[in-house]
């Protein structure tokens, strides 16, 4: 029998779509500073889908070694508009300036995973969506905050397309649990070809 896979994330998101599948799992957040990641890239010409694959890479090789033989999945999302990247707000308020940045134009979500065994990779990848949000008003965008509460926080987007923030957008192009954060078909390929999964 397969042992649980490590997910090296405090995602409650990420490890509730794992055990949706049935995948048995054991999450572990990373301590990695992951801005303190993204400085040391420097000057260095990183696009944003390099940087989701760059930090999920990070995070699972830093929970690797402390779990040897045991297959670890690393994961992390980046959002780009217009090739400005977005962070997580820190704030109701930083939240309610990224939803009007992205009001009514069409932003990308990178979603990157990388398994890792030992510290060595075995695997990574990344898939792309793209969601168009609805032309937003500072009432609406008010509304919707008052609503969805401070989990906003946990979304780099300011939203959750399994919630309210579903309400903001006007379109969607691309897999739903890309948008969510972990691209879960080929994750599962991806394990099952590594033998971390029960048949």
């Amino acid at each position: 029998m397969a042992k649980p896979i490590i997910l090296a994330s405090g995602s409650m998101h990420r490890r509730r779509l794992l055990e949706g599948a049935g995948i048995a799992v054991e999450a572990v957040a990373s301590s990695i500073d992951e801005r303190a990641v993204e400085e040391s890239l420097g000057d260095a010409e990183v696009t944003a889908d390099d940087l989701a694959s760059i930090l999920a890479e990070a995070k699972a090789t830093d929970v690797s070694q402390g779990f040897p033989g045991r297959v670890v999945v690393g994961a992390d999302q980046t959002l780009e508009l217009d090739g400005v990247l977005f962070h997580k707000p820190t704030s109701m308020e930083e939240a309610r300036r990224t939803l009007l940045a992205l009001s009514g134009h069409t932003h990308r979500l990178h979603s990157a995973y990388a398994l890792v065994r030992d510290g060595t990779v075995l695997r990574q990848r990344v898939e792309t969506a793209s969601i168009t949000l609805r032309p937003l008003t500072p009432a609406n965008i008010g509304h919707y905050l008052a609503k969805a509460g401070e989990a906003v926080l946990g979304s780099v987007g300011a939203y959750h397309i399994e919630g309210p923030g579903i309400r903001l957008m006007d379109r969607i192009d691309g897999d739903y649990f890309t948008i969510v954060g972990l691209p879960l078909l080929a994750l599962i390929k991806d394990l099952e070809a590594e033998g971390a999964l029960d048949a």
